[in-house]
C-alpha cells in the first residue's frame, strides 16, 4: 500500500448526522422556523439561546449577503440565516451548528460558509423554547444597519433588491398561512399535523365539495417543508392578504373537523387524495 493511502486510511472519518425528516418538532416556534426555511424570501426573527450557551439574543434571517451563515454587526447584534445550504441530513443539527460558532464571531467578521456539521447539540439543546414572530420585508434591508440605511448607495442597493423578493405577507389571525403574489396571488398554509392525516382532510374537502375560504379560490396541491404538508391555493386574481383573515379562520374550524376525522375514506375520497398526492407542486 502506497504512503498516501496509509495516511488517508489513518484519516479520522467524519461522523454522519442521522436524518431528521421533521428536524423542528417539539419547538414552538416550529411553523415559523419552517416559513423562514422553505416559503419566505426576507423575514426576520428573534431567539434566545439557553444559558448554558451564554442567554444571548440573535437575529435568525432568511438569507444573508452573498449566502453567508452569519455576521455579527459593528453593533454586536448577530445575524444567522436559516436558509444557509448545509445539507447534514438535520436542518436543526445544522442551524445549531452555525449558532454555537457564531457565536464567537468578533464585531465586523462573519461565517461566510457552514461546514458540513457532525452529530452535536440541535436548536432544541441551544435555543429557549418560545413562541416566534416573524418580520417579513419586501426588500432585504434588514442586512443594513439604521446608520447604513442613511447613505445614498445603500438606499438604492436595497431598492434593487425588490426584484428579487416575492411579495409575500402573513394571514392575521390564522397561524402559519402566508399570502404570496408571482405570476397569480397564492396562500401556502403550513400545517403541523400528520402529514397523512392532512392529506386525508384535503381529499375530504374536496370529494365535499367543499367550497373552502373563498368560493374563488382553487386549491391547487401541497407540498412537503421541514416534515410538514403545505398545502397550496390559487387565489382569484388581485386578491390581497387583508382579505384572507376573517374567512380563513372561519374555515380552519372546518379543516380541522376533516383533518381530525376517524372515519374511513370513502373510495371517492381515496381517489381524490391519490390525485393530490400525484400533483405536489413547488412556489419557491
Amino acid at each position: 500500500m502506497g504512503k498516501k493511502n496509509r495516511l488517508k486510511d489513518k484519516a479520522p472519518k467524519r461522523k454522519r448526522v442521522p436524518f431528521v425528516e421533521r428536524p423542528y418538532e417539539g419547538l414552538k416556534g416550529e411553523t415559523e422556523l419552517v416559513a423562514m426555511r422553505e416559503i419566505l424570501p426576507a423575514a426576520t426573527t428573534t431567539v434566545t439561546t439557553t444559558a448554558d450557551y451564554g442567554s444571548q439574543d440573535i437575529t435568525l434571517v432568511t438569507l444573508l449577503p452573498n449566502m453567508s451563515a452569519a455576521v455579527r454587526r459593528e453593533s454586536g447584534e448577530l445575524l444567522v440565516a436559516v436558509q444557509t445550504v448545509t445539507g447534514s441530513g438535520d436542518a436543526s443539527r445544522d442551524l445549531a451548528a452555525v449558532i454555537i460558532d457564531a457565536l464567537e464571531l468578533e464585531p465586523g467578521a462573519a461565517i461566510q460558509s457552514a461546514e458540513l456539521a457532525e452529530p452535536g447539540p440541535r436548536l432544541q439543546d441551544v435555543l429557549e423554547n418560545t413562541e416566534l414572530e416573524l418580520i417579513l420585508y419586501e426588500d432585504f434591508s434588514y442586512w443594513m444597519s439604521e446608520e447604513e440605511k442613511d447613505r445614498e448607495d445603500v438606499r438604492q442597493a436595497i431598492d434593487q433588491t425588490r426584484e428579487n423578493v416575492t411579495p409575500s405577507a402573513s394571514i392575521e389571525g390564522v397561524r402559519g398561512a402566508y399570502w404570496c403574489r408571482m405570476t397569480s396571488e397564492f396562500v401556502r398554509w403550513i400545517r403541523t399535523e400528520d402529514q397523512d392525516r392532512v392529506l386525508d382532510g384535503l381529499a375530504r374537502l374536496q370529494s365535499a365539495r367543499s367550497e373552502g375560504f373563498d368560493k374563488d379560490a382553487r386549491f391547487v396541491g401541497a407540498f412537503r417543508g421541514s416534515g410538514l404538508l403545505i398545502p397550496v391555493w390559487q387565489l382569484a386574481p388581485g386578491t390581497e392578504a387583508d382579505e384572507l383573515g376573517s374567512p380563513m379562520a372561519t374555515f380552519e374550524a372546518e379543516f380541522e373537523a376533516a383533518i381530525n376525522s376517524t372515519e374511513p375514506l370513502t373510495p371517492e375520497e381515496k381517489r381524490t387524495r391519490s390525485g393530490i398526492v400525484s400533483r405536489q407542486v413547488t412556489l419557491r
